[in-house]
């Protein structure tokens, strides 16, 4: 199984918080996609942001979130809205 850290955007902090909300592999991130794991997070702390929304995203592609379309972005922050 892959470490979470494996996966671009995943930093020690965000590895930290999937862990804590029962993601533990890169595998289990993806099968759980970005949204539900995004909302899995929410639920527990009350900072999470857009930009690691937009993280776990990229994560879930394996690209850097920078790299989100600019339609994918735009989708993202208007469900965040809503979360």
């Amino acid at each position: 199984m892959g470490s979470l850290r494996e996966l671009p955007n995943i930093g020690a902090e965000l590895e930290r918080r999937l862990i804590a909300v029962d993601i533990k592999t890169a595998e289990e991130l993806k099968k759980v996609g970005a949204v539900n794991a995004f909302m899995r997070i929410k639920a527990i702390y009350s900072d999470a942001c857009i930009c690691k929304f937009m993280a776990l995203e990229g994560a879930v592609q394996g690209i850097r979130w920078h790299n989100l379309s600019i339609a994918k972005k735009e989708e993202l922050k208007t469900l965040f809205k809503t979360l």
